[in-house]
């Protein structure tokens, strides 16, 4: 039986198996333009699962699913929430079983669930959110006493690619300073990237910065956001294409991202906070 907090989470959604189209905020998991994309995100679900392993796990964004598919691998049970009610119908089609539950609810509002869990991952989240202080005290709540969140976000020391959906990225110190109030215990590490990836991420930067030279002023930023968001997601699809045109990057996979003590050069920030 569902428990109660799972009641009705899917009404008025149809079911399909179809992927969202790819707005340029949500990854697209069945989209070969951006299997660089999808190997960095799904690396961070292969870091976790050390840490999910026979444990009660809470996927807090987890988008269309196939993350916490992943860790469903090795832990007890996977609960993944999220707003978006397509990508969680997809979720479902693809990922639901028994141990496997969709929700749809605000990461900011997570009482409703009525749970708590050994393991909280939260990646490519934070970046996104005005307020980061709320979604940290709810994500801390969801969690029992010693239990762990894992969270990763891009590091601001390596990130190139302007991204109008990012609020702000943080550097490991920033990172730090922002967790540890929340936690009792807090450890910023970092995710390096392979040669192939790292030969991927030079190709991508030199096809931004071409773009970015057609803008010498800086005129996009004082443009309405709806249409730059729309012009951000048509051209990081036309960057991923030339880059995959040139044969760079379509080998690569998760084993391309590996978790460092430090943040130096690192592509992403891997946090993992006790409570």
């Amino acid at each position: 039986m569902r428990p109660p907090w799972c009641a009705g989470d899917g009404r008025g959604v149809r079911v399909t198996a179809e992927a969202p189209v790819f707005t340029g905020e949500r990854l697209p998991g069945d989209d070969p333009n951006f299997r660089a994309d999808l190997a960095r995100h799904l690396a961070a679900y292969h870091l976790a699962r050390p840490y999910c392993a026979g444990k009660s796990v809470l996927d807090a964004g987890c988008g269309e699913g196939y993350g916490s598919g992943l860790l469903a691998g090795v832990a007890a049970r996977v609960v993944g929430v999220d707003r978006d009610r397509p990508a969680l119908a997809h979720a479902r089609a693809r990922y639901g079983r028994d141990d496997v539950l969709f929700v749809c609810a605000d990461l900011e509002r997570l009482g409703a669930l009525r749970a708590r869990f050994d393991v909280v991952c939260n990646f490519q989240v934070i970046e996104h959110l005005e307020a980061p202080e709320r979604l940290l005290r709810e994500l801390g709540d969801r969690l029992v006493p010693g239990g762990r969140l894992v969270l990763t976000t891009p590091n601001r020391e390596t990130s190139f690619s302007p991204n109008p959906y990012h609020v702000r990225e943080y550097s490991d110190a920033e990172l730090g300073s922002l967790l540890r109030p929340h936690f009792s215990a807090v450890e910023v590490r970092g995710v390096a990237v392979s040669e192939r990836m790292a030969a991927y991420e030079a190709a991508r930067r030199k096809r931004v910065e071409r773009l970015l030279r057609l803008d010498p002023l800086g005129l996009r930023t004082r443009l309405p956001a709806p249409l730059v968001r729309w012009a951000f997601a048509r051209l990081a699809r036309l960057v991923r294409t030339q880059v995959a045109r040139d044969g760079v990057g379509v080998e690569i996979e998760p084993g391309d991202f590996v978790d460092r003590p430090t943040a130096d050069g690192a592509i992403d920030l891997l946090a993992i906070c006790t409570r």
